[in-house]
């Protein structure tokens, strides 16, 4: 005998309201209807965050968490001292954020400063000062002065073209031209290759 007459009227019902939902549920669908990943039975991996480091694992003592904490430490100093040098906004003193004084580096590195080699100059004068030698002391006395006298002038130029240049570019800034100024000729007084931030124009350079 077919197993259709075997099975009882219940099943056949039950049987025939299955196949009209699952028809119905595969009608209501759109066309490009694409399974999801939970009706597929994929589990979705776990994304690993962007440009976060990887947790240390956690450390079994006292010594182990404080060298932990040194390594880090030393670390972040590094990429600190790094982002500054660099002129990286984020890792900037107060003194040296902003567009203004950025631009006030650039007006003071891209020319040679009489007062980068004021340091310099003030310890030959000083070594010449004490030779026992009045003509030697005369002469180092009178550098001293031509110098100083050199790092004046000098740092009026820097000053009047730090004025017109912010005045030209930033005509609403809030910055205090003195203070703009002042911050371009005291990076005139320190060596080039010292300066923080570095140098991002080379000398010449036109700004």
């Amino acid at each position: 005998m077919s197993p259709l007459f075997r099975r009882k009227p219940d099943d056949l019902v039950a049987d025939a309201t299955s196949s009209v939902t699952q028809e119905d549920s595969v009608a209501s669908r759109p066309r490009a209807y694409t399974p999801s990943k939970k009706e597929l039975g994929v589990a979705t991996p776990k994304r690993v965050p962007q440009g976060r480091r990887i947790q240390d694992p956690a450390p079994s003592n006292r010594k182990e968490a404080y060298k932990q904490l040194r390594d880090r430490q030393r670390a972040e100093r590094a990429e600190a001292n790094e982002g500054m040098r660099n002129g990286d906004e984020r890792y900037l003193l107060a003194r040296d954020r902003g567009p203004e004084r950025s631009l006030v580096r650039d007006i003071v590195d891209s020319r040679r400063t009489v007062g980068s080699w004021f340091i310099g100059g003030a310890v030959v004068v000083l070594i010449g000062s004490s030779v026992p030698n009045p003509t030697v002391q005369y002469a180092s006395t009178a550098i001293w002065a031509v110098m100083a006298l050199a790092v004046v002038i000098d740092s009026v130029f820097i000053a009047l073209r730090i004025k017109k240049l912010v005045k030209e570019r930033f005509p609403q800034t809030t910055q205090r031209v003195g203070g703009l100024q002042f911050y371009g000729v005291m990076r005139g007084l320190t060596f080039r290759r010292m300066r923080i931030p570095k140098p991002k124009v080379d000398l010449g350079s036109t700004i």
